[in-house]
């Protein structure tokens, strides 16, 4: 009895220990998944968020990408794709109404998608990418003479002033052409850039000497809103134009209008041309059935012809056959110099030209020959070549045409108190003095004269918003004794003062100006007496005694109320 007692009792006390480790695995298991699974799922909602956060920031690399081919004119197909290790951005660009674009990007990151999308529209306006920028006549900067920001002269730059940013002298164009084509109405209009068939075109010539060529001129306009054109100078390959590019240049849509004007196009290279041999130029564009160009075109040239086609493809004559466009081709002229001038600080700012002598550079002294300088002569790089100027003689045109249809105030106009005058042809003077205060409120033609002084003020209507205002003078300009110009009051609005006059004085500033832009066109630009502006460019710039000029980085892309078309901007931009 008591042995079955104790076997019994032994047998309940062991299922009963049984039991409790079973509750005891149980409950540990129960608390162990509690501590487990919210950390599985943070850890998830981590990887996630992680994985959304590549993905949102795919899709904007992929948005500003392509926005940035928009704003530089590069080639941008209808659909683009971005790959950054195993991540990608799928980018679709639509034309919408408006002349707008829409992009829409998808950004992956390991199958988690964010979409973007905005939209872009062009704006009006041009780029002064330099403090000071001059064409052939070039730079000359007297003692204590500065410029905070970059220079690029398409002529020497001598004197004995300094510069905080880089300098360039590049080698000019010859200022008549060697060989040309065309003059007056076109008798007849070469369409281009509308259909595949007729997409690019093209014009063969040979020059007279064996030289460099520097600049090609064509007689050009736009319908609608086209992109830039690559222009190609290529080899010759049985009578139509090869694919071997011996150097390209851009022409900038921006500078072109719906009228025709002459078009200047710089070159990314200096190329040496040989007599005897046959070279073309090729306009290589995109297509697009409502945004295209028009060439001027006759029959006169005899030392080459015109072929339409596409770049790569096939080349046909012209319609009717045996045209030629309107161009001009220039040679030779004379090679970059910098003499005496101080270059950069702290370590920075390079020369790039032909020739430097005595002069002082921070940086790196890119040239071929030179004496006199702390540091010897760089020759890795080429010559530099000349660029464009930010403003064409059609962009001009079409600003007095825009003044023009506000009318016409004949005589002199001289303001007084406080003024608001715009968009107006002025056929006589413009006279702004003795504390007057004149409210540009659209663009003002002045045939005569400008004078501008004794703590006059010279300011954009708050119409104007982020715009910038133009100001054009057939005459002469004089700024002085502390008269001052200042936009809309909005941030990037400046007024620019452009004179077409040939003059040796086109325009004379002598003190402050604040936020303005000054262009002489065809002459020359004088500042001097402590004076100072954003930005100057003209055919010939004199930096007289103390002249400062203090270059502003927002000038870099401004926009007009009208006039050239610019770069784009971005109208919306959200997340889908």
């Amino acid at each position: 009895m008591i042995k079955k007692f104790f076997l019994k009792n032994n047998k309940q006390k062991g299922g009963v220990l049984l039991v409790v480790m079973i509750l005891f695995v149980a409950i540990s298991l129960s608390v162990t998944i509690g501590l487990v699974v919210p950390v599985i799922k943070a850890n998830k909602v981590a990887v996630n968020s992680i994985e959304s956060k590549r993905s949102y920031a795919m899709a904007e690399s992929g948005v500003e990408d392509v926005f940035y081919r928009l704003r530089t004119a590069r080639q941008v197909s209808p659909t683009e794709t971005l790959i950054l290790g195993n991540n990608q951005s799928t980018t679709t660009i639509t034309d919408i109404v408006g002349g707008k674009k829409q992009i829409n990007t998808i950004g992956d990151s390991n199958s988690r998608n964010r979409t973007i999308n905005t939209i872009v529209v062009q704006g009006v306006g041009a780029s002064f990418v330099y403090g000071i920028q001059s064409g052939q006549g070039g730079i000359s900067m007297a003692n204590n003479s500065s410029v905070s920001g970059s220079v690029y002269s398409n002529g020497s730059i001598t004197g004995s002033g300094s510069i905080t940013g880089s300098a360039t002298s590049a080698n000019s164009a010859a200022l008549y052409a060697d060989q040309q084509n065309g003059s007056g109405t076109p008798a007849n209009n070469i369409t281009f850039g509308n259909t595949n068939g007729t997409q690019d075109i093209s014009q063969s010539f040979q020059v007279s000497t064996t030289e460099i060529l520097n600049k090609i001129q064509v007689y050009i306009k736009k319908v609608s809103t086209p992109a830039n054109i690559t222009l190609r100078l290529v080899t010759d390959s049985n009578g139509s134009p090869s694919t071997n590019t011996l150097a390209t240049g851009t022409l900038s849509a921006s500078s072109i209008s719906t009228n025709y004007g002459w078009i200047d196009i710089s070159l990314s290279t200096s190329i040496q041309l040989s007599t005897g041999i046959t070279y073309w130029i090729v306009l290589d564009g995109a297509t697009s059935s409502s945004k295209y160009y028009q060439i001027g075109g006759n029959s006169n040239y005899t030392n080459g012809q015109a072929k339409i086609g596409q770049y790569s493809g096939t080349w046909n004559n012209t319609s009717p056959t045996g045209l030629d466009i309107f161009f001009k081709v220039y040679l030779g002229g004379e090679t970059g110099l910098i003499s005496g001038i101080t270059v950069g600080t702290n370590g920075v700012g390079n020369t790039y030209a032909r020739t430097v002598n005595n002069s002082n550079i921070q940086g790196t002294n890119y040239c071929q020959s030179g004496t006199g300088n702390n540091k010897s002569c760089n020759t890795s790089l080429a010559d530099p070549t000349s660029i464009d100027m930010p403003i064409s003689d059609i962009n001009i045109d079409d600003w007095k045409d825009e003044a023009l249809s506000g009318g016409t105030y004949s005589g002199n106009y001289n303001a007084s108190g406080t003024s608001t005058l715009g968009p107006k042809k002025i056929s006589g003077n413009l006279s702004v003095t003795n504390g007057a205060i004149l409210i540009v409120s659209g663009t003002l033609w002045v045939t005569g004269n400008v004078d501008i002084s004794n703590n006059a003020t010279v300011r954009l209507a708050s119409s104007y918003g982020g715009s910038s205002g133009v100001i054009i003078v057939d005459g002469t300009v004089n700024v002085g004794n502390n008269a001052n110009f200042s936009g809309s009051g909005n941030s990037g609005s400046y007024v620019m003062v452009l004179s077409t006059s040939s003059s040796t004085s086109a325009i004379t500033l002598s003190n402050n100006a604040g936020a303005v832009i000054l262009y002489a066109a065809n002459g020359t630009l004088n500042v001097s007496n402590n004076a100072g502006a954003k930005s100057v460019n003209g055919f010939k710039i004199n930096l007289n005694n103390n002249a400062v000029i203090n270059y502003d980085s927002g000038l870099a892309n401004i926009n007009f109320s009208s006039g050239p078309s610019g770069s784009w901007s971005s109208s919306s931009w959200l997340e889908q």
